[in-house]
């Protein structure tokens, strides 16, 4: 009987029996209560046999679980359904089945331990009982927890594994199970078997939408994001549905094909204008897609549509942002905060933005008072991630503005407030230490958390930078080696190629980089190698090469601001084509306008034109940043000392022999260091001679 299970069609006819007695027996009692009635519940005495006695109360149960199904699983209408299933039970063994239904209302209502044993006892009873094996795989389903969290229980996924296996076992054609275990095995990384379980729903049915979205999120998961849009394609022209053309839109997104997203979800809210979240979703990809005017078009659209809501001010500010055009985006921003004044999201992005207006103290400040605003002693798995996540802005924050006692302190509240993440904690932690160039407690922490997380991955790899930072390359190679397992090599090898950079190691570096671009699927990972080796030939004074490689860097993409920072600072220092040097890095400082490392390129370019003030404010600017390179030192002081500014151009020779003595052992150079050191003393002997000998006391 096609796939209307067996117990299924057994509740059906027991309905149409229970019904036509109920009306006939009870037709008073039997009206659907409303919400809040205090009737007594009708006397089942008043049936004239077992049989229909089973038959009112199962049509009663019935009755009461539809109710609670209307109001939110009401406690009242749950317990009294349960009650009526049981009493139908004791009538009327023959009516067991429902004890399914019980289990199911135990779930729906958050009971699941009472779930749980409902389903066991009917299992006893029945091993073969799929319909309580349904039950059982659901619950256990519903207590996996949140992949977007990490939160997975493993060991829950494996049990509803067991039982949706056995089941489609039993009923080979019930496809639902079919796609459970797909989906399952998906989640723990089984791509073989979950392949295996959508392509056999196919052979039964050829456009079930549930499985060929499956095997299309396999395919992409794997890098085979082409495959997968493929299928989602076909899907679409034989079963145009909004649910399909999402799916589409969500690969072409996994493929940064943000246009064709764009198309995608068009067609979705062609099919279905209702559904106010597609638009929202359009404008986003529109945004992504670099079609900033449509994308505040539709943003405007949906505050038009909905005044009262803040997202579609928050989408247009976010846009401004992207633009650089701050007063418009504060504009949008304070508009979704007079909307939503507590939206923490509102107030989230209002962080971001106060950060890429170069204002770092009162972005910390902002983020810090969501934090202080939103402390409790216990949180949720939903709460803890969005907090945790927030923590690492913060200590980020801190570190970036180089308030390091800060940034690991608030780090390690990440660790107190989720263990799970305690490993990531400390390897913030680590390279904290590491970038402040405190490295014995770089190399105490590494060696503490290395003993606590002897498997964690973040832990090596950041461990191996800083042993990369001591000049212990061979170790930190033989360390990153550790980590290859097929499944995030390219990352490795990446990691490998710096640790060679730093090392003076082009070989090797050219050899690892060499391997990360065979495993470079996309436009944006194969740009990134391509930089890196842009990178290496600039270290090797190889700058037609070097030239060469950026360039096809920025034929990729044309917006990549390291790319033009990294073209442009090398003509400057060669002291050639200095226009388009200027040019190429105002590019990049439009992307990013409180780069500080841009900053000093384009002080860099100014001083080689000879335009001193210039060059003193963007370096002003730059080393206000950052303080420790000692780069962006030596650079203000030949600036300095041009204007004639001896004290101050000393000062920043000193600052720049002090950061390259204290920093990494593969940042000392022993030539840079040689000429900053002259510079300096000749500095200090032209002072002298300026100054005059100094008077003798009388």
């Amino acid at each position: 009987m096609s796939h209307l299970h067996f117990n299924s069609f057994r509740r059906l006819i027991f309905l149409t029996f229970s019904v036509t007695l109920l009306l006939g027996i009870v037709p008073l009692q039997a009206q659907t209560p409303a919400p809040g009635a205090t009737k007594q519940q009708p006397d089942a005495k008043q049936a004239t046999s077992p049989k229909a006695a089973a038959y009112y109360h199962y049509s009663l149960g019935h009755l009461y679980e539809e109710l609670a199904s209307t109001y939110g699983n009401r406690s009242d209408y749950v317990n009294k359904a349960i009650e009526n299933f049981k009493l139908a039970m004791k009538e009327d063994p023959t009516t067991a089945f429902l004890v399914e239904d019980i289990a199911e209302l135990y779930r729906v209502s958050g009971r699941l331990r009472e779930a749980v044993e409902e389903t066991q006892a009917a299992l006893k009873t029945n091993p073969d009982d799929l319909n309580a094996r349904r039950v059982l795989a659901r619950i256990y389903t519903q207590q996996i927890g949140d992949a977007q969290s990490n939160h997975i229980d493993e060991g829950m996924v494996h049990r509803a594994l067991e039982q949706y296996k056995f089941i489609s076992e039993k009923d080979p054609k019930d496809t639902e199970s079919l796609v459970m275990i797909g989906r399952l095995d998906r989640v723990v990384d089984n791509s073989v078997d979950a392949e295996a379980a959508f392509k056999k729903v196919l052979t039964i049915e050829p456009d079930n939408e549930d499985a060929v979205s499956g095997l299309a999120s396999i395919y992409s998961d794997r890098g085979d994001a082409k495959t997968a849009a493929q299928l989602l394609e076909k899907l679409t022209e034989k079963s145009p549905s909004p649910r399909a053309f999402v799916n589409l839109a969500n690969n072409y997104e996994s493929m940064h094909q943000y246009a064709l997203a764009v198309n995608a979800y068009k067609k979705a809210i062609d099919l279905d204008p209702t559904r106010t979240e597609l638009k929202a979703a359009l404008a986003q990809d529109q945004a992504l897609a670099g079609q900033y005017d449509d994308a505040l078009k539709t943003y405007a659209d949906l505050a038009a549509a909905n005044p009262q809501e803040a997202a579609p001010y928050l989408g247009m500010a976010q846009i401004y942002r992207e633009q650089k055009k701050f007063d418009e985006a504060r504009k949008s921003l304070n508009k979704a905060k007079e909307l939503e004044p507590d939206n923490l999201e509102v107030r989230y992005n209002e962080v971001g933005l106060l950060d890429e207006e170069g204002k770092p103290a009162e972005a910390i400040a902002a983020l810090k008072g969501i934090l202080d605003s939103t402390a409790h002693k216990n949180y949720n798995p939903a709460e803890k991630s969005y907090r945790s996540k927030m923590l690492e802005q913060l200590g980020l924050m801190y570190r970036n503005n180089e308030q390091y006692d800060e940034s690991i302190d608030a780090f390690r509240q990440i660790a107190t407030l989720d263990p799970d993440l305690a490993a990531r904690a400390e390897a913030q932690i680590i390279d904290t230490y590491r970038v402040a160039r405190q490295f014995g407690k770089a190399q105490a922490e590494a060696d503490s958390a290395l003993k606590k997380y002897p498997d964690e991955r973040t832990i090596r790899e950041v461990r191996a930078q800083l042993l990369a930072d001591q000049g212990k390359s061979e170790q930190a190679i033989a360390e990153l080696k550790k980590l290859l397992d097929g499944k995030n090599d390219r990352e490795v090898y990446l990691s490998m190629a710096e640790v060679y950079q730093k090392a003076k190691n082009f070989d090797g570096m050219n050899q690892a980089l060499d391997e990360a671009d065979k495993l470079s699927k996309t436009k944006e990972d194969k740009a990134s190698v391509l930089f890196m080796r842009g990178a290496m030939y600039e270290r090797q004074k190889k700058y037609d090469l070097a030239e060469k490689t950026f360039r096809s860097v920025l034929d990729m993409d044309p917006q990549n601001a390291s790319a033009l920072n990294y073209l442009g600072y090398m003509l400057a220092d060669q002291g050639v084509r200095l226009p388009e040097a200027q040019d190429l890095i105002k590019r990049a400082l439009k992307l990013e306008p409180n780069n500080y490392a841009f900053l000093d390129s384009l002080g860099w370019v100014y001083y080689r034109m000879d335009r001193l003030k210039e060059a003193e404010q963007e370096l002003t600017r730059s080393v206000q940043i950052m303080s420790k390179d000692p780069t962006i030192h030596d650079h203000l002081g030949d600036v300095y000392f041009k204007q004639g500014k001896l004290k101050e151009a000393i000062g920043q020779w000193q600052s720049s022999v002090q950061e390259l003595n204290s920093g990494a052992a593969t940042d000392a150079e022993p030539d840079e260091l040689a000429k900053v050191q002259k510079k300096l003393d000749g500095a200090r002997v032209r002072l002298a001679r300026e100054q005059g000998p100094k008077p003798r006391n009388p």
